[in-house]
């Protein structure tokens, strides 16, 4: 049984469970009905008896009061018979009267067991009869003509005597009874499979409805991967227990784009790591002998004709100045690979801020700090390069024919200092936001792209943070140190 729920999916179960949880009330609420109405049934047939056996009661106890029958034999009750048949058909009843001895005075209907003994009372009958404080018994009969009720009780002068038993029948319409009872029952049928098939729909579409969530859920973590771009989970009015399965899996999604992003960075800054390394050990073994074999060809041939001594020494400068620039390469890829750890020491970032904008004194640069004096552990070369790569970066945004307009502002909220870069450049384009840190990355057609990339590494080394925020008016670059 377990494993064919197993087998069976979520939605299927909860459609069966609904249908067959249907079906079981229905089948419930038709029995409890049936010995409901059988009960109601009985009570009805008994009060009925007791009203008409009260009725004939009175009836008879006027006749016999009239006629002066207390006390008398039969034959002087046969003289009265008309008047007593005329009570059968007033009230459209049978019954009989015997005497304190269990005698006849007057039939019109016994049961078998009364003729058989000679129309007459069984004395153990009579006893238990005149024994009740009630002075009255019921009891139910099956005779030739069927099964009915029947009642046996004293009748009392006015003076509270017993003079007499009335036997009465009670021929309750069986067929009428019955029939009533299927009706009742047909429609109770009709009903319940109306209700039946109105709960298969309902179950239906509730089963989809509870399943759609889940469905949706598991299609979504089948399409889930690290080296994918995965998609949140939005469903509206879910369950509250679906909601909370959907709110972990949304946290996951965060936490695997999270991870993925670090590795792929990792794994990016590894390779060009040992692509560095390898560019900067290939570079600089030729770059020195080079360089003295250059210069010592410039002092050979120095002196002698003044036009040959112009062209060697433009010569000399020229392929100076190409060494130069492979010397650049080798130290920017070389820098980016083997960044020295940085040297924490105790300055005054107010101080090295605003000495590293002074080279770029006349670059409409705007210096601004809440104190004249900021405190707290720094690797003044590393500082330094962070702020000439950033601000390089924000007069390399400028449109071309626009004055550079930079505001570097420097705030301190306690435990943290915010140091902020802001530009009137062109901005950073949405398509490429999340790559402006990535090594090797640039728009510009010069430049190796490690500006930033060094910019990150050393704000990470110091344990800071950097962000940026970018429009159409430019952008402003946020670092956070900590005191």
């Amino acid at each position: 049984m377990a494993n064919l729920l197993r087998r069976i999916s979520l939605r299927t179960q909860i459609f069966i469970s609904m249908i067959l949880l249907v079906f079981l009330a229905c089948l419930l609420i038709l029995v409890a009905t049936f010995f409901q109405y059988q009960n109601e049934s009985i009570d009805y047939n008994v009060f009925r008896l007791n009203r008409k056996e009260n009725q004939l009661r009175k009836q008879i106890d006027y006749l016999v009061t009239k006629n002066n029958l207390i006390q008398k034999n039969d034959s002087i009750w046969d003289r009265f018979n008309e008047e007593f048949n005329a009570v059968i058909k007033i009230h459209n009843v049978n019954y009989s009267i015997f005497d304190l001895e269990g005698k006849p005075l007057f039939t019109s209907f016994l049961p078998l067991k009364i003729i058989a003994n000679n129309y007459e009372l069984e004395s153990k009958l009579l006893k238990s009869i005149l024994s009740k404080p009630n002075g009255r018994i019921s009891e139910e009969n099956n005779d030739e003509i069927g099964k009915f009720q029947s009642s046996y009780s004293v009748l009392r002068d006015g003076f509270d005597q017993p003079y007499g038993v009335l036997f009465f029948p009670y021929f309750e319409d069986v067929s009428f009874s019955e029939n009533e009872l299927n009706t009742f029952l047909q429609s109770l049928y009709q009903i319940y499979l109306l209700m039946l098939v109105v709960a298969i729909i309902m179950a239906y579409f509730i089963s989809k409805y509870i399943s759609r969530s889940l469905e949706a859920f598991r299609e979504r973590i089948d399409q889930t991967g690290l080296l994918k771009e995965n998609e949140k989970i939005e469903l509206i009015n879910a369950p509250r227990d679906i909601a909370s399965l959907i709110n972990s899996y949304n946290k996951m999604i965060d936490e695997l784009e999270k991870s993925a992003t670090l590795l792929a960075r990792s794994q990016r800054e590894q390779a060009w790591q040992e692509m560095a390394k390898q560019v900067a050990h290939e570079i600089k073994n030729p770059l020195t002998p080079m360089r003295l074999t250059v210069q010592s060809f410039q002092r050979r041939f120095s002196e002698g004709d003044g036009e040959n001594t112009k062209k060697i020494a433009e010569f000399s400068q020229m392929l100076l100045e190409q060494i130069d620039t492979m010397s650049d390469v080798a130290n920017a890829f070389s820098d980016f690979a083997t960044l020295p750890k940085p040297k924490l020491a105790k300055s005054d970032l107010v101080e090295i801020t605003r000495r590293s904008l002074e080279i770029f004194e006349g670059k409409g640069i705007v210096f601004k700090t809440s104190d004249e004096k900021i405190s707290l552990p720094l690797d003044r070369t590393q500082w330094v390069r962070v702020v000439t790569n950033i601000i390089q970066n924000a007069l390399q945004a400028v449109k071309p024919g626009n004055n550079p307009k930079i505001m570097v502002t420097i705030e301190k909220e306690d435990p943290m200092v915010k140091i902020s870069f802001a530009d009137n450049g062109i901005g950073i384009p949405k398509s490429i936001q999340s790559k402006v840190f990535e090594p090797k990355f640039t728009t510009k057609t010069k430049g190796m792209g490690l500006g930033l990339g060094i910019v990150k590494n050393i704000i990470d080394s110091h344990k800071g943070k950097i962000e940026y925020t970018t429009g159409d008016k430019g952008t402003t670059f946020v670092v956070t140190l900590k005191l």
